[in-house]
């Protein structure tokens, strides 16, 4: 375990230093909080599904925690690229146990860029009527940033260089964002949609950040929970099998 905290700590460490990539993570929530928050609330009031901000911050936090967990992910290989990797690879200890270190460290930095997105709704009018159930907000933060750091991981173990990059953002990232309900309700969309945001495991985070937040849920916090945890143990297990073969 300790072997596992330091890992963590050097994750911490390394990922405050990229204070441009920490600027850069704000910006895109930033934009679809103001952008879409107050472009389309009139349109979301004269629906009559009340006021947008609301219903977009729970969305504009996942997506903060997404975005940030992914890149932690993708971080391996830029190591494998400049020789960092190696360095840790030849440590006697188990490369599972490198693997759990360096995502608890993403997922950490994930969820603290979360937390600050959600006082950043607030100062623009955003308020929640579930205080009680703050924690249970950030349970759902947390497993959120695991499960995606976690799957960055695995990806970036079989991917060999960053021109495969852009294919995992156009194809797994954006797509997995825009279907997830983040943007908009899931009840009363087409059929296809339906399926898909059904697969699509950001969903039941968003479901389940924005009954904490609004008391509001379209699966039920049960399925969430049990969506969640399940796909979590199991990127967990892919990612530790995947990088437990990779080659520096």
């Amino acid at each position: 375990m300790n072997v596992v905290y330091i890992l963590w700590l050097r994750q911490l460490k390394r990922s405050a230093r990229s204070k441009a990539r920490i600027i850069g993570s704000f910006a895109q929530p930033l934009l679809y909080l103001l952008a879409f928050g107050f472009g389309f609330g009139s349109m979301f009031q004269r629906a009559g599904q009340g006021n947008y901000i609301q219903f977009l911050t729970p969305g504009v936090i996942t997506m903060s925690i997404l975005f940030t967990s992914i890149f932690a992910g993708i971080e391996v290989i830029w190591d494998r690229q400049f020789g960092f990797l190696k360095e840790t690879l030849v440590a006697p200890v188990p490369r599972i146990l490198i693997m759990v270190g360096r995502t608890l460290g993403g997922a950490t930095v994930a969820v603290l860029q979360g937390i600050v997105v959600f006082f950043i709704c607030l100062a623009v009018g955003f308020r929640t009527p579930s205080l009680p159930l703050l924690p249970l907000a950030l349970m759902f933060m947390v497993l959120t940033a695991i499960l995606f750091t976690a799957v960055g991981t695995a990806l970036a173990s079989v991917l060999p260089d960053f021109q495969g990059f852009q294919l995992v953002m156009n194809f797994l990232v954006m797509p997995t964002f825009f279907l997830s309900g983040a943007l908009f309700p899931l009840s009363n969309i087409p059929r296809a949609m339906r399926i898909l945001a059904n697969l699509d495991p950001l969903s039941y985070s968003v479901d389940g950040l924005r009954f904490a937040l609004i008391g509001v849920t379209h699966f039920g916090i049960p399925l969430d929970l049990a969506v969640l945890c399940a796909l979590t143990a199991a990127a967990l297990a892919v990612g530790g099998y995947l990088f437990s073969k990779i080659q520096a």
